[in-house]
């Protein structure tokens, strides 16, 4: 994608911008300076630079798109469209986004979905799913403002950072039905400005 300026709720000049491997070491800080418990439910231990490197490499093999918003440089949010194997998942995407928590309520996380959405569609996908953990009540709220739904929970299937078990809760959305959403979200927003 193009790098796009856009200005936030609280009246600030933000940039989208696709990521890079250039992107390494500010990704790695961004991640490292997210409180533990943001950290503790996200699927690797992403202070470990390996991994954050390995997700930046998914980009040049075509399955995956990732997405940073930066203020004067620096990385305030950060999101991700990955795509499905070909066969049964081959039109669904999953998407991931993260904001840090000085930066939440300003429209970031909004701005990132609707531009993952737009890949999403350029991609031919159909549905959009997003995974996250029983405890992460604030962002399936987030998610469901989005048009997002629970599709279904499965019971202690997966371990957080803390090694603890927890319920997997799957939410997805057609594509279409996201548009509905998101043009009712942004109808009094700055963002028709920008696109």
């Amino acid at each position: 994608m193009e790098e796009k300026k856009v200005t936030l709720k609280d009246g600030r000049e933000a940039v989208i911008r696709s990521a890079t491997m250039d992107d390494v070491d500010a990704l790695h800080a961004f991640y490292c300076a997210l409180p533990d418990e943001d950290r503790r439910f996200l699927r690797k231990d992403v202070t470990q630079r390996h991994f954050v490197q390995q997700r930046l490499r998914d980009i040049a093999k075509g399955r995956a798109h990732r997405l940073l918003v930066t203020v004067d440089g620096e990385i305030i949010g950060n999101g991700s469209l990955e795509l499905g194997e070909s066969g049964w998942k081959e039109d669904i995407g999953e998407i991931r986004l993260i904001v840090s928590r000085e930066h939440q309520h300003i429209g970031v996380g909004t701005l990132l979905a609707r531009e993952l959405y737009f890949l999403a569609a350029k991609q031919n996908v159909v549905r959009i799913e997003v995974r996250m953990l029983r405890p992460q009540v604030k962002a399936q709220s987030i998610m469901r403002k989005l048009g997002f739904r629970e599709g279904f929970v499965i019971p202690d299937h997966v371990r957080d950072q803390n090694g603890e078990w927890q319920d997997l809760i799957v939410m997805r959305c057609d594509l279409e039905e996201l548009w509905d959403e998101m043009e009712d979200l942004m109808t009094d927003s700055d963002w028709r400005r920008h696109r």
